[in-house]
């Protein structure tokens, strides 16, 4: 009994723990639902609006955290496919064959408006969630499109719209800083592989090291997507404009994060091709790789308490030092390239902790040799 009791209470926490942090995306949606009722009530001669609703949930959903542009062009997907499915269900009743139409003609209408991947995908989801939601009696209503659902359905995608840009946007400069630390942790990651593998002369996990670094690309991406609405929401959402600040903070290092990404890429194809040849690479090089790997651990928490750029700094230019006194000692080509992108990969990252801690356009005038000396 005492067991099945600390189960239940096991499963219990682990339940709202799930659900405490998507309480709000709930509680939003629940409301452009209501609201989006009451101003089709308001407006339209339909004593019960179900299709704004509708709409309204479904936009929230495809929308919230996105750009305006992104969510005006959901929110236009949402629109185009309730109408052709009310349509439909009208003229042909609904079943699976009707199904099957249903997203065709909804995805169809949508490519000859001139939309795009997610306008065309939302019409298809939209016109299926339809279908699962509208009573089997609606075919008797009569074929042709009706004028108050497609007024219900734009109104409940401005509702949301509103909902999620307007007056209970969310928190963008959390979700910029949720895309940041992404990249940290996965650049992190892949310079503590690269290390392991020059320590180890293990061509295998410089393979796997390598992949790692290219997989990073799709978190830039998301970053960038993630900079582009966090900053678009805190510029016109009133209750999110004490996080430009911030936001911007992310921004004016994204360029140089960008380049310490790609130098990471192009290091653990260095490392891949050294290791090739079976032999471990000299300590003070792997070292620097790792020292490198810290130094991006330090600036993804720079951004919270710029005072450790210092502590980025230090480290990036202790790598770089590193890699020159390998370079002293053995001239060696394959050590020579490694050591290269090491120093390259260094400026980038005392560069983005210059940039954190003072927010100064970035020193691009500044010769490398001055960079990686000046004092921290």
């Amino acid at each position: 009994m005492r067991a099945l009791s600390r189960r239940l209470r096991t499963a219990s926490a682990l339940g709202f723990h799930r659900l405490r942090p998507r309480l709000l995306p709930i509680a939003h949606t629940a409301t452009a639902a209501v609201v989006a009722w009451y101003v089709a009530l308001l407006l339209l001669p339909d004593p019960r609006p179900a299709f704004a609703s509708i709409a309204a949930v479904i936009a929230v959903g495809a929308t919230y955290g996105q750009r305006g542009t992104r969510a005006a062009e959901l929110i236009g997907g949402v629109v185009v496919g309730l109408s052709v499915a009310d349509v439909l269900v009208r003229a042909i009743g609904v079943g699976p064959l009707q199904m099957g139409l249903m997203v065709v003609i909804a995805m169809s209408t949508a490519v000859v408006l001139g939309g795009g991947a997610l306008l065309v995908t939302e019409a298809a989801v939209s016109a299926l969630l339809l279908l699962a939601a509208v009573d089997p009696t609606a075919a008797t209503v009569g074929p042709g499109l009706s004028p108050i659902r497609f007024a219900e359905a734009l109104i409940g995608g401005g509702v949301a719209l509103g909902v999620t840009s307007l007056f209970f946007p969310p928190d963008a400069a959390l979700i910029v800083g949720r895309a940041v630390q992404s990249v940290f942790a996965e650049l992190g990651r892949s310079l503590e592989r690269i290390a392991g593998a020059l320590a180890d002369g293990d061509a295998d996990a410089a393979q796997r090291a390598l992949q790692s670094a290219r997989d990073i690309e799709g978190h830039i991406a998301a970053l960038d997507d993630a900079f582009s609405a966090g900053r678009e929401t805190a510029r016109l959402a009133p209750p999110r404009r004490a996080a430009r600040g911030q936001i911007e903070r992310y921004g004016r290092t994204l360029a140089q994060v960008d380049f310490a990404v790609r130098n990471t890429r192009v290091l653990a194809r260095s490392a891949l091709r050294f290791t090739r040849a079976g032999q471990p690479a000299p300590p003070e090089l792997t070292e620097a790789v790792r020292d490198l790997g810290a130094s991006v651990w330090e600036l993804a928490a720079a951004y919270d308490d710029p005072r450790r750029t210092d502590e980025v700094a230090r480290l990036a230019r202790a790598a770089a030092a590193r890699a020159a006194a390998v370079v002293e000692r053995d001239a060696a080509p394959a050590v020579v390239e490694i050591a290269g992108q090491v120093r390259s990969t260094a400026v980038d990252l005392v560069r983005a902790a210059e940039l954190v801690a003072h927010g100064a356009p970035a020193p691009e005038e500044l010769p490398t040799e001055e960079l990686l000396l000046a004092p921290t």
